[in-house]
């Protein structure tokens, strides 16, 4: 991303995106995590999404260039309680050259609108690791609140330090 440009566009990512969006995650699992995912099975995870809609969908910002430089993915969590479908935010990645210059904020206004515009969607939600405070700071700043729940896992992939 050059000096002083903007996102030209925030679309549906498409099979020619997999490549940059693979790229994104595992610079996001080490950046946050300190982990680095096995790239087959990424690979492999990020094109089940992008051939089956029933299993969410990616958003890309593409710059002047036409370089991918945000990536957001959203899943579904049906809710008995609201009778509606949350959004689930996640795999969200910029690079570092496109950070604080609107391309969260673009990505994020988006799925929103997308969101708003679904009947059968009752809301959406997201989870950040405890300590990206940046990134929690992004999301309070765009009106999203803490929720009063915390987060419990068994992961059978890359597993747990609690387990």
């Amino acid at each position: 991303m050059t000096e002083g440009s903007k996102p030209t566009t925030v679309s549906p990512a498409l099979l020619r995106h997999a490549a940059s969006i693979v790229a994104g995650n595992q610079a996001l699992a080490w950046e946050t995590e300190q982990k680095v995912l096995d790239a087959a099975r990424l690979e492999r995870g990020v094109l089940a999404v992008l051939r089956d809609p029933a299993k969410g969908f990616y958003l890309v910002a593409v710059d002047e260039a036409g370089e991918v430089v945000g990536q957001l993915m959203v899943t579904y969590e049906w809710s008995d309680w609201r009778d509606g479908t949350f959004w689930w935010i996640q795999s969200v990645y910029v690079v570092p050259p496109a950070r604080r210059r609107g391309v969260y904020r673009a990505l994020y206004q988006r799925a929103l609108e997308m969101a708003k515009a679904d009947n059968g969607v009752c809301g959406v939600r997201l989870y950040v690791e405890r300590k990206n405070t940046p990134a929690q700071a992004t999301y309070e700043a765009l009106g999203m609140m803490r929720a009063h729940y915390e987060m419990f896992e068994v992961d059978f992939v890359l597993g747990s330090e609690l387990a």
